[in-house]
């Protein structure tokens, strides 16, 4: 049985929202699954054209990837900029070329991003 990952510190949090100010990573705000409660995660991502976000899980259990199956529903903050988006998972060759960009983009960290599911958010009106 895999195990779960445990829920960020407090101090994880600070440093993620700090990240997020400077535009370094996304801030994903989903709805629990479970709790159907606000819960926020940092997470990096790739900026498309079209003002779309592109992220990915480390793992199918990742809790917000988890929580966007259920509600793709989310908001998103990257420096003072909060949008609203609707996540849509996507495979095949985006998804090979959204996990190559991520890695690129954040080096050999990100690598372990091929094992877990890849999302799209566009943005909600």
């Amino acid at each position: 049985m895999a195990a779960r990952q445990l829920s960020l510190t407090e101090a994880d949090r600070t440093i993620g929202e700090e990240l997020a100010d400077w535009g370094k990573v996304a801030l994903l705000e989903t709805t629990g699954r479970i709790s159907g409660m606000p819960v926020r995660n940092a997470v990096g991502f790739i900026e498309g054209d079209d003002a779309s976000l592109t992220i990915a899980a480390g793992t199918d259990e990742s809790d917000w990837a988890l929580n966007l199956r259920a509600h793709p529903t989310c908001r998103a903050t990257i420096g003072e900029r909060l949008r609203a988006y609707e996540a849509h998972e996507i495979d095949g060759p985006d998804r090979s070329s959204a996990l190559r960009e991520l890695i690129l983009k954040y080096g050999t960290p990100a690598e372990r991003l091929g094992h877990g599911p890849v999302f799209r958010l566009t943005e909600s009106p």
